[in-house]
Order: C-alpha cells, then sequence, then structure tokens
C-alpha cells in the first residue's frame, strides 16, 4: 500500500512541479493551426473525393 500512495505523492510532485504547462496564448495558437490544418485536411479530402467521383461517373461507367 505504501508503494501505491508513493507513486501518486510522485505522480503529483511531478505534474505540479515539473511539467511544463502551456500559456493561455501558447494554446490558443496551437488551437489556431490544429483548427487550420483539420480543414485543409479535409478540403483535400474533399476534392480527392469529388475528383474521383467524376472520374466514375463520366469515364468508367458513363450513363
Amino acid at each position: 500500500m505504501k508503494k501505491i500512495v508513493a507513486y501518486f505523492k510522485e505522480t503529483y510532485d511531478e505534474l505540479v512541479h515539473k511539467v511544463s504547462w502551456p500559456t493561455y496564448s501558447e494554446l490558443t495558437n496551437s488551437a489556431v493551426v490544429v483548427l487550420y490544418a483539420s480543414l485543409l485536411i479535409a478540403l483535400v479530402v474533399f476534392a480527392m473525393d469529388f475528383c474521383f467521383q467524376n472520374v466514375m461517373e463520366k469515364i468508367i461507367y458513363p450513363h
């Protein structure tokens, strides 16, 4: 039981005193970068899907 208590004490100490937490501005900047990257990837996937759909409908399986 002492090992478990020691583990949680060391974990708390590390999280409070040793971990370097980002500031609010760093966090918001990172969130904006993730948002833009996600939108860019979504647009690329949409464009690829649109092109593939047109190729399939007009060239490979025309009606």
